[in-house]
């Protein structure tokens, strides 16, 4: 993966991700930070306090110091880059800004975050931004950390934050064979490739809750040739999958006409290799049709142990979310 910014968002809200606290938020709040959509400038636009910005923006500075805020992570993992959206903040964007980051399992308060034992280190040392732009640092950590600090330099206006990395959730004890959504995104599914998201990304697949509208699920372009489109997922472990959910839900009129599903079982397999017409995938559930704005629910053939599933639909179409269900049968590195 050469693109960080492929990997999940592990502050964002649909995940869980919140603001806990932040020193000052005089003209913009903190809760922007986290927002799903792209900031937007709304010209001619003013609040009692000034010009109403899409982000979190702190006063201008007269004491010596710096501003920060505190993200609790939607799900926790490994940092492997961020990005510092800086959007429409051009006379009034931080001089430069740096990341710290702790592990703290459970529900935290602010009070405790901000706590003298609570041990904070660097993952993105104090680094120059520039106004009015994505500013994205690839980060080399390799802990795993449930909190941010975003400190700014003095201070000044963020429009957006994200944490891309790899989501990494506690250890399983052994023995433990609950049914679980093998493929969620909070269970340490990732969605690996795709042969196309021209509407809809295709992670949007795997993440929690039921979709909110069309654009919240894999949406592919128009089919105008032969074939099928598909996506494939690595599960959170390795796993016996017992039984698939396909929701189809606000895709009326663009549905796929039917779905199956394939499995493999290849630890630490490349995107190349997946996709290699030569890879050894066993049918999981067979060619099925599929209704619009509906949820499908497939028994699976049985004992099939799998690291990644292949989703294939037919021709092309929408999927608004992917439940594949299942037991662990391997514990999580620690």
């Amino acid at each position: 993966m050469t693109d960080f910014t492929e990997l999940v968002d592990l502050a964002a809200e649909a995940l869980g991700g919140t603001v806990l606290a932040a020193n000052d938020e005089f003209f913009a709040p903190k809760e922007a930070l986290l927002k799903p959509t792209p900031a937007e400038w709304r010209e001619g636009a003013y609040t009692e306090r000034g010009k109403w910005m899409d982000g979190w923006e702190t006063r201008r500075r007269r004491a010596p110091g710096h501003d920060w805020a505190i993200v609790h992570l939607g799900a926790a993992g490994v940092v492997r880059g961020v990005v510092i959206d800086t959007a429409f903040f051009r006379g009034n964007f931080p001089e430069s800004a740096s990341i710290e980051a702790c592990t703290m399992e459970g529900a935290r308060s602010a009070d405790e975050l901000m706590g003298a034992s609570v041990e904070w280190r660097t993952i993105l040392p104090q680094s120059p931004l520039m106004g009015d732009t994505r500013n994205a640092f690839a980060l080399d950590d390799h802990g795993r950390v449930t909190h941010l600090r975003l400190n700014i330099f003095p201070d000044g206006g963020v429009a957006r934050l994200r944490v891309h990395g790899n989501v990494v959730p506690l250890p399983v004890p052994d023995g433990d064979e609950r049914v679980i959504d093998l493929a969620a995104i909070e269970n340490g599914g990732y969605s690996v490739v795709c042969s196309d998201m021209f509407f809809g990304h295709r992670q949007n697949l795997i993440m929690p809750g039921r979709s909110t509208h069309m654009g919240n699920g894999w949406e592919t372009k128009r089919r105008r040739g032969p074939g099928h489109d598909w996506t494939i997922i690595r599960l959170g472990d390795s796993g016996v999958i017992e039984r698939v959910e396909l929701d189809t839900d606000h895709f009326k009129g663009n549905a796929p006409g039917a779905c199956m599903l394939e499995a493999m079982h290849h630890p630490g397999a490349s995107a190349d290799a997946l996709v290699d017409a030569a890879s050894p995938w066993t049918e999981l559930v067979p060619r099925s049709n599929l209704q619009p704005h509906a949820r499908h629910h497939f028994d699976t053939t049985p004992g099939i142990t799998a690291t990644h599933v292949r989703l294939n639909i037919y021709p092309d179409g929408g999927v608004a979310r992917l439940r594949v269900f299942g037991h662990r049968v391997r514990t999580r590195p620690k």
